[in-house]
C-alpha cells in the first residue's frame, strides 16, 4: 500500500520519527562531494550519508579502515554545502571512537563544528555504549549501525550475512533496544536476514534503515556509486542498479578520445 508523502522542506531527526509513525518509507543514499550531493539532494532523498565507504569508492582502498577523521570532515563539508533539504549524517571513521569515550566526543564535535553535518553514525552496540552516551550527552544526534559492520571486517573475516544464528540475532535485538534507550534517533541494519530486520523495526520506535536487510524496515540506503552503476565489480543480491553509468561513461570518454584524435573536436562552432 502506498502512503501519501508529506512535503517536508527540511528533513530533521524529528521528521524521520514522523515518517516511521506515518508509514512513509525513508530514502537514504551516500554522497561524498558537492556536485553529486547537489544532485542527490535535489532529487528528493531524505537522508544523505557521508559514509566511510568513501575509503572504497573515492580513494580505492579495499576496506573502510584507512580513511581518517580529517578526510571525513573534508568530504562532509563538501556535501553540507550542497544540501538544502536532506539530513546529512556523517560516519565516524575507524579508530576515532572505539577506544575512549572522550576521544569519541572530540571526534564527533570536530565533525559537527568543522563540516556542519547534522548527525554522526557509529558502528556497534553494547561494546561502544559509553562512547554513544558521551556524544549524545553533548547534544549531538547519533545514528546506530548493527549487523555487518564493515569497520570490523577483519574480526568477521567475511562480508557474509550476519545474525543468522540465534545467539547473534538475540544480541542484535538487545543492542537495537539499547541504542533506542540511549537516545539514538535511527538505526542502520546491514546484511542481516529480512525476518530479523523486520522484527527489530517492529520492536523499537526509532526508524530502522536497511541495506541488505529486506523490505520490512522503515527505509533503505545504498551506496550512490553502486546504485547508479559507476562501480561494476560489486554485485551483491541487495543491490539494484538504476543506471549503468560505468558503460555509459566509458563509451562517452572513448568517443571524446576518438574525436580528439580524428580532429573532429573541436569543430568550427566550438571555438572562438
Amino acid at each position: 500500500m502506498s502512503v501519501a508523502k508529506k512535503d517536508y522542506k527540511r528533513i530533521t531527526t524529528k521528521t524521520l520519527f514522523e515518517m516511521k509513525e506515518n508509514g512513509e518509507k525513508i530514502s537514504m543514499l551516500t554522497a561524498y562531494d558537492y556536485t553529486m550531493a547537489k544532485i542527490v539532494d535535489s532529487s528528493g532523498v531524505d537522508v544523505i550519508l557521508v559514509g566511510d565507504s568513501a575509503s572504497n569508492v573515492m580513494a580505492g582502498h579495499e576496506t573502510t579502515l584507512p580513511i581518517t577523521l580529517d578526510q571525513m570532515i573534508y568530504h562532509a563539508s563538501s556535501v553540507v554545502r550542497a544540501c538544502e533539504r536532506a539530513l546529512v549524517v556523517v560516519d565516524l571513521p575507524f579508530g576515532s571512537y572505539q577506544s575512549d569515550p572522550k576521544e569519541a566526543l572530540r571526534s564527533a564535535i570536530r565533525i559537527m563544528k568543522e563540516s556542519g553535518g547534522h548527525a554522526v553514525k557509529l558502528e556497534g552496540g553494547s561494546e561502544i555504549k559509553d562512547s554513544i552516551k558521551k556524544i549524545l550527552n553533548a547534544g549531538i544526534p547519533v545514528m546506530g549501525h548493527l549487523g555487518l559492520t564493515p569497520q570490523s571486517i577483519y574480526k568477521f573475516g567475511t562480508y557474509t550475512v550476519r545474525a543468522k544464528e540465534e545467539a547473534e540475532a538475540e544480541k542484535l535485538i538487545e543492542d537495537a533496544k539499547m541504542l533506542e534507550r540511549l537516545g539514538c534517533f535511527a538505526l542502520v541494519l546491514e546484511k542481516i536476514p529480512a525476518h530479523l530486520a523486520e522484527k527489530v523495526s517492529q520492536s523499537i520506535s526509532i526508524p530502522v534503515i536497511g541495506i541488505g536487510a529486506g523490505a520490512g524496515v522503515d527505509g533503505q540506503v545504498l551506496v550512490l556509486h553502486d546504485m547508479i552503476g559507476m562501480t561494476h565489480e560489486f554485485s551483491p543480491r541487495f543491490l539494484r542498479r538504476y543506471m549503468n553509468l560505468y558503460e555509459e561513461m566509458t563509451a562517452a570518454i572513448g568517443q571524446y578520445v576518438d574525436d580528439v584524435k580524428s580532429r573532429d573536436f573541436p569543430n568550427a562552432s566550438e571555438q572562438y
